[in-house]
This record gives structure tokens, sequence and C-alpha cells, in this order.
């Protein structure tokens, strides 16, 4: 039998390697798996960077809010504090305003009881002056001659008669005069014509020339707030206007006024300066008139002193 080369007798053919065919255990199957472990490794790396990172950012937006949280709890206890010094601040207002409120009072009453006290002496002067004229006027007509006594019109020497309603009660005391109107007939406007009219040196309009005076009805308004120490109503006004009218006769006169060419007419109360001026000269303050009130519209001692026309309805 002849042998093939590299033959192992009994063990069949033999089949022969070359040389060039990889041996198992020689490295070269590890290839792969260290391509993959570095593969896993620079992936791994890269995860861990990235969490690095997000945990980084994570850390800084907590910080942020954490800092953001302390700066609103620092601003609320400022607010808190703030409104605690506020609130302590109102409760010692309030209470200053209590003290002020009853040192006001307090001063209120004292000065009412002052201005009361004030006016009880000027009331008591002005009786005592008026007492002292009627004692001078008593004595005048007593001198005034016997004949004449009967007689109605007859006055005290130097006294003149009154020109019209209005020129009459501006002169009597004015305190009878509220008497008579406010609490006997109940006639307040008419009462506020007399004392309106009394105030012209304070709200009338002087002309240039001094001839006399007028009055419009925004004079007579301003007038009546000073009287009554309120704004008057409208109709109020329109009433007392009607009432000068009525008790100025010839004294008062209406007449209308006009500024510019385009400016509408104004109704005017107008009277000369004589007349106004007699308006406040109190001449018939110390004669016994108006004792009788004015019920009749002749007694009272209205008619012996008022010369002209018929006595309008008061």
């Amino acid at each position: 039998m002849v042998r093939s080369p590299g033959s192992i007798p009994g063990a069949g053919r033999v089949v022969t390697m070359s040389a060039d065919h990889p041996h198992d255990g020689d490295g070269t199957d590890s290839q792969p798996t260290a391509e993959i472990e570095a593969l896993i490794e620079s992936k791994t790396a890269q995860l861990r960077a990235e969490f690095e990172e997000e945990q980084a950012e994570l850390r800084a937006e907590l910080e942020a809010v954490t800092e953001e949280l302390e700066a609103e709890r620092e601003r609320r206890e400022e607010a808190e504090a703030e409104r605690d010094q506020l609130k302590a601040r109102l409760e010692e207002l309030e209470g200053d305003q209590e003290r002020t409120h009853d040192i006001a009072t307090t001063a209120i009453g004292k000065t009412q009881t002052n201005e009361s006290e004030i006016d009880d002496l000027d009331d008591r002067e002005s009786k005592t002056r008026d007492i002292a004229k009627s004692a001078i006027a008593k004595a005048q007509q007593l001198e005034a001659d016997p004949d004449q006594q009967e007689d109605a019109e007859t006055l005290p020497e130097g006294i003149e008669p009154s020109t019209s309603p209005l020129d009459f009660f501006a002169n009597v005391r004015q305190s009878a005069v509220k008497e008579v109107f406010l609490e006997q007939a109940n006639k307040a406007n008419t009462y506020r014509a007399i004392q309106v009219a009394k105030r012209w040196p304070e709200f009338a309009t002087k002309r240039h020339d001094g001839s006399g005076v007028f009055m419009t009805k925004d004079d007579v308004t301003d007038a009546l707030t000073a009287e009554l120490g309120s704004k008057p109503h409208r109709q109020t006004v329109h009433r007392v206007w009607d009432k000068l009218r009525e008790l100025g006769g010839q004294d008062l006169r209406v007449k209308t006024r006009q500024v510019g060419t385009g400016d509408s007419k104004t109704e005017i109360l107008t009277m000369g300066m004589e007349t106004a001026q007699q308006l406040n000269e109190q001449r018939y303050v110390g004669l016994d008139l108006l004792t009788e009130g004015i019920t009749d519209g002749t007694t009272g001692g209205v008619t012996p002193v008022v010369t002209g026309g018929p006595r309008p309805d008061l």
C-alpha cells in the first residue's frame, strides 16, 4: 500500500491544512468584541456627559427657583410687616381722629355757646337802644301840637314819612318785622324781600353816575344765599323778586338792561340812590309801630307813615 504523504496509518484519509488558515485562540476573533466594547464605552461616556450636563442644568434651574422663592418669601414678609405698620398707623390715626372729633365737638359747643351769648348780648343791646329811642320818640310825640294828636299821619319832628311799604318795613325795628312776618303771619318771603332790599350795599350794582342802584335776579340770589346760609331754590328767588316789586311800589321799578347789542336783555329792579339809602336809616325804630300786626292791611302803624297808593297784599 502506498501512503499518501502526511497520512496517519489507521486514521483514514488525513486532511492537511494550509499554513495560512487561522487557528483558534490566536486573538483574531476578539477584534469585534473590542470594537463593541469601545463603542459601548464611548456611548456610555457620552450618555454620562449628557446626564451630567442635564443634572447641572436642573441644579441651576432648581437654584434659580429656590432663589426666586426665597425672594418671594422676603417680599411677602416685607409686605406683611408693612401691612402691620399701616394697620398700626391706621389705628393711631383713628385714635387721633376720635380725639380731634371730641376736641372739635367741644370747641363747636363752646363756639355755639359763645355765639348764643353774643346774640343775647346783641339782642339786649338792641332792645335797650330801641327802648331809649322809643322813649325819645314818645317825648317828641308829647311835645307835638295837642290838636294834632288824633291825626294818624302826625310824626315826631324831623322824622319823614315812608314812601313805600318797603321803605316803612325796612326802617321799623327788625325784631318786630321778623315777629310779624315769620311768627304771626308766616310770610317768610315778604320778610326775606325786606332783608334783601336792606342789603343792597353788598349786592346791588351802583350806576356810574351815582343816581341809583339796581339788582338782577342773580344779585337777589346772592343776597338770599347770604341771608339764609345756603343757595335758595329758584322758586324762592322768583317769589322774593315779586315781593320786592309789590313792596317797593313807586320806589322800585322793573326795567330791562342790555350790556351789548348781541346780549340778551336782563330784567332788573332799580331805585334811586336817595331811596336806597333811606332803607337803612332806621328812622321808625323808636316808635311804637307794628304792635298790632298787619292783619287788616291798614293798622299796626303802617298807614300813618306810608304815603302814596294803597298797600299791596303782603
